[in-house]
Parts: structure tokens; C-alpha cells; sequence
């Protein structure tokens, strides 16, 4: 960390997609209640991910990263809270089976509310107003007065934050998270899924090893992790002003952490070297995610590992590689090629959501579900030729059956798009589809892994 490096000194830097408050003095106010709010998680937490993503930089784990595009503060109840936790966990069940090795399971969620936007205004029947930004921010409802930003807005999403959490420690440490109960809930997914009987194979050898575990005298009543799981929280670090406020000493090792998520990421549109995204990032010690866009270049990478991981702590970085289907190879074997050449320690994971969205003919934003495995397939053809490690993925999805994506065992087209498109600001991949994709990935990572003979599914439905 620089000597000069303060909780404020980005203050210096030039921001980008971060807003402008009329109220300055409301502004100062909300900053400083939030100074003094407990922290959302802890630094012990943070160092325990940190430990955690050093193994998949290794190669000995696979990251799992997913939830809401934009939180929204509507739709916040327990119900949607638990529907997420759940099909998360059917996730990562799925993964940990099939990789033969830990799933470190990492939501977008607790703190996720602030969008960038390509354009700072949007028109409206010839009313142009200010970009929905998150609700961290403004409001979704195109209104003169909502879409004004509101620094008391920061407290909700505090308060929110705190909530979810209070919730989710819950459900991971309080018998939600038992494996068999997980299990079940996949048996019940696979019943109704025009694929299921692709995935009974999978499911089936679930089940026997559960059953020899138990057999054996290991079950989730005398071995705590067999009913109990680690989860971790993470979001785009963009409203830095929130980010600052909630941002700690740590007592036991006297250095900074932000309190606000156990893991920060800086967006493709805020990674600038030398701008107030990086410099917030490199003097915080919680794991810090950086997005790769099509647009970065080899050597900007290898500066903004300078500048974050000056060290090269390994656990610290994850790459998040967003290109689009087709355009891996082009862009990110060159990546990895320098990083392996720098002897770089990172986690590489693949964003297959942002750069396979496209507007259908009825006007709705949505990502065809083909794309999007098309991408994650590549993704690990890519680091298999280079003998590096796929080590994780990075999805926006959610536990609600939404029509918002395309494609998919259930086959959803353009026209059902309206049935149910909820998403505040970009498409998610629905219940099935999270899930679908898991299982996908699972055979992919048998294959690569093992060298098991793989279940018999369409190369068109696999993507690969």
C-alpha cells in the first residue's frame, strides 16, 4: 500500500459514472452517519476468501459468482432471498460433485446497486430525464423528481445490505445449507426440466455418494460441514463515497478493509490506471475483481496488477473476462499469455453475460442462453490449450422463473420475454437456466478433470 494511500485519496482522481448531488450538505450528512455504522462484514471474513481464492489461483477449486444484476429495493423480502440462496446452492452442489474439488461460493448480493450506464440521460416521449444509476442512487421510475440523485438513498441500501446478510448467515450456518436437502432440491428441479432425464445420470451418482458418506458414519449431524457452508458477498465498487464511509481499520492487522462486501470489483468502464476506481481498490486488502473487456490491452492488465497487487498476493486479483461468444480467443489468450509471462498470480473467471446481450425485435434487452455457453466453452477450451486454469464463472441471475433470457431446456423465445421480464436493469438467467447452466459446466469440468466419459447431450444444448 503507498505511504500516501488514505480511505479518501481517490478524491484526487478523476471518477467516471459516479453521480452528482445537489444537496452538499445532505451528501456530507449521509457520509458521516454511515462512518459510524457497524461494518457489514469483517475483515477476518475477507482474509478467509482471500485464503480461499489462493487455491483456485492454484488450481485447486473452482469460483462460484452470481446474483441480481441491480438489487432493487421493491422486490427486497425473504422469500426472493431465499429462492436465490437455494439455487445457488443447487449450483454449487452440482460444481463440487463434478470438479471433485471445493466451489467457493461468492453472491452478487448485500450490496450490489449501483450501475454504470452508456449514456447519462434517456428520452421518453420527448422527455429527457437522468439514467437510472441503481437504487443506491435514483429511482427506477421515470420521474423528474426520483431520477434526481438522493444521498439519503445510501442508508436504505446500507440497511438492506444488513438485512440480506443477517439472512443468508442464517441459511448457511443454520441447517438450510444441509448437502442432502441441496441434493433433494436438484432431484425436484430435474423432475420438471424438459432435460432432466440428460442429467439423472449425474444426479444418481450424487445420491450414491451421499449414501456411502452416511454408510461410512459421515453425516451432516456429526460433520458440521456436510449441513453448514461458507458464503461470501460481493459488488461492483462504483459509488465510491459508500465505499469510502464504510471502509475500516482492522484491529487484529492494523490495515484497511472495506466493510461493505467481503469481496470489490472495478467495472470494464472504471478500470483506468490512473482514475479513482483503482486508486479506492489498491489500498483496501479485501480480494479485488477486475473486468476485462474486449478494449483492454495486455500491458494496461499487467499495470493495473502494479498498482493493485504490487506483491502478487496470490488471492488477491480475480480476472473477470467478459468478451462475448466468439471473441475469446482473440482477446484473451494474449492476457493470459502475459500474466504467464509476468508470473502473475490471479484467478481467472468468465463473465459470459455482458458481452452476449442483444435487443430483441420487441425491444427487450435479453442474452440467448446458446451465447452465453457458447462463451463459457471457449472460456475453458482457451486456458486447457494455454495449461492454465478456468477457475471460475460470473453470472447475473436469480431464483425467480423470469423471462429474460432466451433459450435453455425450457426453450424460452422472444415472444415470451414479456411473460415475466423483471430485472431492473440487465437480463438474468431465471431458476432453470442457473441451474442448466451448472450442470453444463459440471460436464465440462468431468471431462477436463478426469477424463470420464460424458453424459450424451446435444452439442448444441452443451455449447461447446
Amino acid at each position: 500500500m503507498a505511504a500516501k494511500w488514505s480511505p479518501s485519496s481517490w478524491r484526487a482522481k478523476p471518477g467516471l459514472h459516479m453521480p452528482e448531488y445537489e444537496d452538499k450538505k445532505k451528501l456530507a450528512d449521509v457520509e458521516e452517519r454511515l462512518a459510524g455504522f457497524p461494518p457489514l462484514v469483517f475483515a477476518g471474513e475477507a482474509r478467509a476468501l482471500k485464503k480461499r481464492l489462493a487455491e483456485v489461483s492454484k488450481g485447486h477449486g473452482f469460483l462460484l459468482q452470481g446474483g441480481d444484476c441491480a438489487e432493487s429495493f421493491a422486490e427486497h423480502n425473504a422469500d426472493n432471498i431465499r429462492d436465490f440462496f437455494r439455487v445457488f446452492l443447487q449450483m454449487a452442489v452440482v460444481l463440487t460433485y463434478a470438479g471433485g474439488s471445493p466451489v467457493v461460493k461468492v453472491g452478487r448480493i448485500a450490496g450490489q446497486f449501483a450501475k454504470p450506464r452508456s449514456a447519462t440521460t434517456e428520452n421518453q416521449d420527448g422527455i429527457e430525464l437522468p439514467s437510472y444509476l441503481g437504487d443506491i442512487i435514483n429511482h427506477i421510475d421515470f420521474a423528474e423528481q426520483g431520477r434526481q440523485p438522493d444521498p439519503e438513498r445510501q442508508i436504505m441500501a446500507y440497511r438492506q445490505s444488513a438485512a440480506t446478510l443477517n439472512l443468508l448467515r442464517a441459511f448457511a450456518g443454520g441447517g438450510y445449507a444441509n448437502l442432502e436437502h441441496v441434493h433433494q432440491w436438484n432431484r425436484a428441479y430435474l423432475k420438471n426440466s424438459p432435460a432432466g432425464d440428460r442429467y439423472e445420470d449425474l444426479a444418481d451418482r450424487i445420491s450414491e455418494s451421499l449414501q456411502f458418506m452416511r454408510a461410512c458414519g459421515l453425516t451432516p449431524e456429526n460433520v458440521p460441514q456436510l449441513r453448514s457452508t461458507s458464503f461470501y458477498v460481493s459488488h461492483e465498487a462504483l459509488l465510491l463515497r459508500y465505499e469510502q464511509a464504510l471502509t475500516r481499520i482492522d484491529s487484529t492487522s492494523g490495515e484497511y478493509y472495506a466493510t461493505s462486501g467481503h469481496m470489490l470489483w472495478i467495472g470494464d468502464r472504471t478500470r483506468q490506471p490512473g482514475n479513482a476506481h483503482v486508486e479506492f481498490a489498491k489500498g483496501v486488502k479485501n480480494p479485488i475483481g477486475v473486468k476485462c473487456g474486449p478494449t483492454i490491452k495486455p500491458d494496461e492488465l499487467i499495470q493495473l496488477l502494479d498498482i493493485l497487487n504490487p506483491e502478487n498476493e496470490a488471492g488477491r486479483m480475480t480476472l473477470i473476462c467478459r468478451f462475448g461468444a466468439g471473441k475469446g480467443a482473440e482477446h484473451q489468450v494474449k492476457l493470459i499469455k502475459a500474466i504467464e509471462n509476468e508470473g502473475r498470480s490471479v484467478v481467472w473467471s468468465c463473465d459470459p453475460m455482458h458481452g452476449n446481450t442483444i435487443k430483441a425485435s420487441s425491444g427487450y434487452k435479453t442474452r440467448p442462453f446458446n451465447d452465453i455457453m457458447q462463451e463459457v466453452g471457449e472460456f475453458f477450451d482457451i486456458h486447457r490449450a494455454e495449461g492454465t486454469h478456468p477457475g471460475g464463472i460470473h453470472i447475473e441471475m436469480t431464483g425467480q422463473q423470469v423471462t429474460e433470457c432466451t433459450g435453455g431446456a425450457h426453450g424460452i423465445k422472444e415472444t415470451d420475454l414479456s411473460d415475466r421480464y423483471h430485472t431492473h436493469c440487465d437480463p438474468r438467467l431465471n431458476a432453470n437456466q442457473s441451474l442448466e447452466l451448472a450442470f453444463l459446466i459440471a460436464e465440462r469440468m468431468k471431462k477436463d478433470r478426469h477424463g470420464e466419459q460424458a453424459l450424451d447431450i446435444p452439442a448444441s444444448l452443451m455449447g461447446f
